[in-house]
């Protein structure tokens, strides 16, 4: 199922509504915010005791009276403790926002790791990245700025208009008729920020799944010689990104340039009226300069209410595109029912098994049954896309199977927890992935701690460790981003051999082999039999090759089971592996003659 748009996956929530998501990260850091909150109160008071004393100035002089060191005093006095709880206030402030965000993104990548291929075949790993590192960055500014703007906004409100109407309540009135014009302006421009930064966040994420697609397909592309190509694609990704950016500055530049004029409307017919009712005498000139210093303070939040709405919408965007995934529940459910072993035997059943995937017309596997005991090997085998791999995952819980359709000790899978399921059921998958670490990080991934005897014998098993002595730094050689340094055969052993270091009950080898040649995997082969004669090995494989060293082999065509039996007993059958077989066989004749020619020539 191809991804769906991302206006239509989105919940529709106001913005409102988006933002009280937060909460439950906010929360446990209210003591901060608050004593930030009530610090920010404190510094308005501060900062309103300077008109205050400025009027008691100027008036003193208007009336003849000089000595006003004290009113100085005060001034700076404010002047000093208004910077000091406003820096104790922001530092409070913008510690909770470090702190949100922190648990944000550890809260996203713990819900990451529960998701499984459902999921990722909706949402691409750029779009994840960039809700892990933009939006989360959108979330931590709405706290550390938006907060504190819309603080001083309210505060500036209650406190300048408290002592403007002391000073003149007719000035007061005054400034009331522009606030309704103000009110729905800012209506009218947040919903259409909100379209805007919508279609920014998911182009941003457009942005960022091109990039990671292109340099993991890097050396495809240089092979392929479509670089020009590439670059012209991105160059369209590009663009939509900065064609929709455009349009959430436009609307952002018309409401910074609007507010700012109301508010220089508000300041000129204060000025005017104001200066009229000082040269009538009714208005002591000092109250006059007062109160329009307070107006600055009072209307200074309304220049910037652009920006302010601009970060609200853009991080209400943000929380609903994180809480899409919070709100996701895990696609694998971990509730086992407390009655399976601590330690797996290496019993397997598979009863019926059938699947299909979401938006599939057919189904992948279609009632499947079959019993691996413990010390047996089996081989399952078939064409590309008969169920192999669906059938595997769904042993360990990668796929979740129906109710009591997957066995393991007489116990169904999901009566195992999943951390035990999966370290007790090994897999070693077909897509051999490396971490960007030392090989010794790699084979040693599940537990670091591993004696380095450990480590060369799992090494030696997958014929890994001739490979390893040839590099200059051994077992701590960096490997490159998914073992690019690596050929297709060595990430394949390193794989294996970090499969093996497990010493599973039950090992499954998902067509491990494919990139490996024979004499390597007859030796791969014959230290699976030695060192697992006690243990379960379920392997995929398309070689005949591999698949006779097994006790029994499994046919797999079109999610059913085609044939199923020994080597020997499957040939006899002249059937679909008789055929395989035949194929395989005259095809290394060929090669060895081939070979041979080259050879003598």
């Amino acid at each position: 199922m191809g991804p769906q748009s991302p206006e239509k996956r989105l919940p529709t929530k106001s913005m409102l509504a988006a933002l009280w998501q937060l909460k439950q990260f906010v929360l446990p850091y209210k003591a901060g915010l608050f004593t930030g909150i009530g610090a920010f109160g404190v510094a308005r008071l501060f900062e309103v005791m300077v008109p205050a004393l400025t009027a008691v100035a100027i008036n003193k002089m208007a009336s003849g009276d000089f000595e006003i060191s004290m009113q100085v005093f005060g001034i700076v006095g404010a002047v000093i403790a208004r910077y000091c709880v406003v820096t104790f206030a922001r530092f409070n402030v913008r510690k909770v926002a470090l702190k949100v965000s922190y648990d944000l993104r550890q809260q996203l990548f713990e819900k990451l790791q529960q998701q499984g291929s459902e999921f990722f075949g909706q949402y691409s790993i750029g779009d994840m990245m960039t809700r892990a590192v933009a939006d989360i960055s959108l979330v931590q500014r709405l706290i550390s700025m938006g907060t504190i703007l819309v603080i001083i906004l309210i505060y500036a409100a209650i406190v300048g208009f408290g002592f403007m109407l002391y000073y003149s309540p007719v000035l007061t009135l005054l400034l009331l008729p522009p606030m309704p014009i103000i009110f729905f302006y800012a209506q009218y421009s947040s919903k259409a920020m909100g379209i805007a930064s919508v279609q920014v966040q998911e182009r941003l994420s457009d942005l960022g799944t091109h990039t990671q697609e292109n340099l993991s397909g890097i050396r495809t592309i240089q092979a392929m010689v479509q670089e020009d190509n590439e670059i012209d694609r991105f160059g369209q990704t590009n663009q939509a990104y900065a064609d929709v950016f455009y349009e959430q500055g436009r609307i952002n530049s018309a409401m910074a340039s609007w507010m700012p004029s109301l508010a220089a409307v508000c300041s000129l017919t204060i000025l005017s009226y104001g200066g009229y009712q000082v040269l009538q005498g009714t208005l002591p000139i000092g109250n006059f300069v007062a109160f329009f210093m307070l107006v600055g303070m009072v209307v200074q939040p309304f220049r910037v209410a652009g920006f302010i709405i601009n970060l609200f919408q853009r991080a209400a965007v943000a929380s609903r595109r994180l809480f899409e995934v919070f709100d996701r529940p895990p696609e694998i459910s971990d509730e086992p029912s407390g009655n399976a072993p601590a330690t797996i035997a290496g019993n397997l059943r598979i009863e019926n098994l059938s699947y299909t995937y979401t938006g599939a017309a057919t189904a992948a596997l279609k009632d499947i049954s079959f019993t691996l005991n413990r010390g047996e090997t089996v081989a399952i085998m078939g064409r590309v896309g008969s169920g192999k791999t669906t059938l595997l995952k769904q042993i360990v819980r990668l796929i979740d199977p129906k109710p009591e359709s997957v066995w393991i000790d007489n116990h169904p899978v999901k009566d195992y927890p999943l951390s035990q399921l999966r370290a007790q059921v090994a897999m070693v998958p077909q897509d051999p992935f490396l971490f960007a670490e030392p090989l010794k990080d790699n084979l040693t991934y599940d537990d670091p701690n591993r004696m380095l005897e450990k480590i060369w014998q799992a090494a030696t098993s997958a014929d890994l460790k001739s490979t390893i002595d040839g590099f200059p730094d051994k077992l701590d050689t960096l490997i490159g981003e998914r073992g690019v340094t690596l050929s297709g055969g060595q990430k394949q052993r390193a794989t294996l051999a970090r499969g093996l270091i497990r010493n599973a009950p039950i090992l499954i080898l998902d067509d491990c082999f494919s990139a490996v040649d024979t004499e390597t995997e007859d030796h791969i082969l014959s230290e699976l039999k030695r060192l697992r004669k006690e243990q379960t090995t379920l392997l995929v494989s398309h070689r005949v090759s591999t698949a006779r060293h097994a006790d029994r082999i499994i046919i797999i065509d079109q999610g059913t089971i085609l044939e199923s039996g020994s080597h020997e007993q499957l040939i006899a059958q002249q059937g679909y592996y008789a055929e395989l077989e035949r194929v395989q066989r005259e095809g290394a004749e060929e090669d060895d003659l081939e070979r041979l020619r080259l050879n003598i020539q």
